[in-house]
């Protein structure tokens, strides 16, 4: 304790400042009782104030030193905190509140466990993390493709790609450190690598294991939430044509020349961390996707455990439909389509789809087209057949890119929670907010 009174700490003098307006405080306290609390300590003062006020001003003089002691405490409390909050986070001083705010309110939101890979999945992590901090990803590790391809044939390390996405989503970072963590390099023997991956490498040398990897840079960058890879096992995704034809890769399955029956991982026994069934077993609830379903989503529910935690847990299980459909994997899929293939690979457990029913504009549609890629049928019947409650919404985000909209999602996510919990309140809460958005954007419109 006797450090903060060093010199060069910067809160002696507005300690000082505050223990002075207590003081104030005190005597203003003192003349409203008429001296019976500081006694013979404060008379003097007293009999300056009663010879300059005389008697009939004396509670009026008391309530005004005693406003006076407040402000001058309030000022010398509030240096300090920014003194110390200065000294701790020079560059965050000004987003203190927000920081409070993120760690203990949003520590009170739900228990979300998200599962899936690719951009979609961080996606949905930029919107969630805006109503709870108590965010679990369990991301696919079965990518052999791109820089993460190459890390893993080089280093022999799990991919590290879109753990470094989910990361980015969650981090509470500035602009130029989420810039860095995702920039590319164009040139040299380093073209397609990002500074993210590499990082993720060199601390996983430095660790020895992907998973210590994710942790130190978790805390350097004070993400909302864990971010978990699904195994810590080397394996390989495959997928067995409607031929018959076995095809070997992630990276390559989405070029295969025919339909996919089913995808499975070499090798087969491949165990979850022990911290992912643990977040799915306390979770309030479990969402899969947005993502490519069987090369993002699916991989997951083919680890050993996983499949049977999602059985046993008490959370809600959602699955949110892609909006539109994947050349290579899931061409002419409707949502029910996409249930049908996880059933088929995982079981009945799903409890809700939440898929979009949002119109994507012409322009957008034809230039997909041409990739042959087109809008999911939101079969929404179809889906109810199958004992999943379907929720439709608008989820798009008009962007040149055909992509869900992260606060959309996250309000629907969100609600289907509070709403399985019976906290209506909440619900309308959000409904408020959505509201409000939609004005802000209608009125900008205008």
């Amino acid at each position: 304790m006797l450090k903060w009174l060093y010199p060069g700490m910067r809160v002696k003098r507005w300690l000082l400042l505050a223990l002075a307006g207590l003081l104030v405080i005190s005597f203003g306290v003192d003349l409203l009782m008429e001296g019976r609390l500081l006694g013979d300590f404060a008379r003097p003062i007293h009999r300056l104030e009663w010879w300059l006020l005389g008697d009939e001003y004396q509670h009026l003089a008391g309530m005004i030193t005693m406003a006076a002691g407040l402000l001058v405490m309030a000022r010398g409390l509030l240096r300090v905190f920014h003194s110390i909050a200065g000294a701790l986070a020079p560059d965050q001083e000004g987003r203190m509140a927000e920081i409070i705010y993120a760690r203990r309110s949003l520590g009170r939101g739900p228990r979300i466990v998200v599962m899936g890979g690719g951009t979609g999945l961080s996606v949905l992590l930029r919107g969630l993390k805006e109503y709870t901090s108590n965010l679990t990803a369990i991301v696919t590790v079965a990518d052999d493709g791109g820089s993460s391809g190459r890390l893993r044939g080089d280093l022999g390390i799990l991919p590290p790609g879109d753990i470094r996405n989910c990361l980015v989503a969650l981090a509470d970072k500035e602009p130029l450190m989420e810039e860095l963590l995702q920039y590319r390099f164009t040139t040299g023997e380093l073209a397609g690598h990002s500074i993210g991956n590499l990082l993720l490498a060199a601390l996983t040398e430095i660790t020895g294991g992907i998973d210590q990897a994710v942790r130190g840079l978790s805390k350097v960058l004070a993400i909302r939430g864990h971010v978990l890879p699904a195994t810590l096992t080397d394996i390989t995704l495959c997928a067995e044509l409607a031929d018959g034809t076995v095809v070997h890769g992630e990276s390559n399955i989405s070029h295969g020349a025919g339909l996919i029956k089913r995808v499975f991982l070499k090798p087969a026994r491949c165990l979850p961390l022990a911290e992912a069934l643990v977040a799915i077993r306390s979770a309030d609830a479990v969402v899969l996707g947005p993502g490519s379903l069987y090369t993002s989503i699916i991989p997951n529910l083919l680890v050993k455990g996983i499949p049977e935690a999602l059985a046993r847990t008490p959370a809600i299980k959602i699955y949110v439909c892609n909006v539109m459909t994947q050349p290579g994997e899931t061409g002419g899929y409707t949502a029910s389509s996409h249930l049908r293939t996880i059933q088929n690979h995982a079981g009945k457990f799903i409890d809700y789809a939440v898929v979009n029913t949002g119109q994507v504009p012409y322009r957008l549609r034809a230039r997909y087209r041409q990739e042959g890629a087109e809008p999911v049928v939101a079969d929404l019947e179809e889906i109810e057949k199958l004992g999943i409650t379907a929720v439709g919404e608008d989820l798009t985000q008009q962007t040149e890119v055909v992509r869900h909209h992260p606060d959309k999602l996250a309000q629907a996510v969100v609600r289907l929670i509070f709403s399985a919990k019976g906290q209506y309140e909440k619900v309308r809460y959000i409904n408020d907010q959505q509201n409000n958005k939609e004005q802000e954007f209608t009125n900008v419109k205008i």
